[in-house]
């Protein structure tokens, strides 16, 4: 199959910026306090797997879902259908678990919203890059 490599890797780096951005000062303090954890060294985790994972699972998502694209959507295609994949796969798929866990809709809300513009943001760039 046809791939824009160099794409695909500017979409995961663009969720990873996202998520930095996101998770960072807009909404660092809330989804902490929802989520339940802190920047204490003993919840604090390895940086090193924590930032590399994530880098891997959103090229992960970015190379699947420029598959799923295909080598040249058209720009609108694209954005619609990053943000349908975003909000009504994989917000959709976390609110369910959410629910059942109890957790707040704060936290649900803030995690739904990045995975939507996430999502949208892979559109924006496979959709502007073949």
């Amino acid at each position: 199959m046809e791939m824009n490599y160099l794409a695909v890797i500017a979409a995961a780096v663009s969720a990873f910026v996202l998520g930095g951005l996101w998770y960072g000062p807009l909404f660092g303090k809330a989804w902490q306090k929802a989520a339940g954890v802190s920047d204490e060294p003993a919840q604090s985790g390895s940086p090193a797997i924590i930032f590399g994972g994530s880098l891997i699972l959103s090229l992960v998502a970015a190379f699947v879902f420029a598959m799923f694209l295909g080598p040249a959507p058209e720009l609108n295609f694209a954005l619609g259908a990053g943000a349908s994949a975003g909000l009504c796969w994989v917000a959709a798929a976390i609110g369910i678990i959410y629910l059942f866990e109890r957790r707040p809709l704060s936290h649900f809300l803030i995690n739904g919203g990045y995975v939507t513009l996430q999502f949208t943001l892979y559109g924006l760039i496979l959709g502007l890059w073949h």
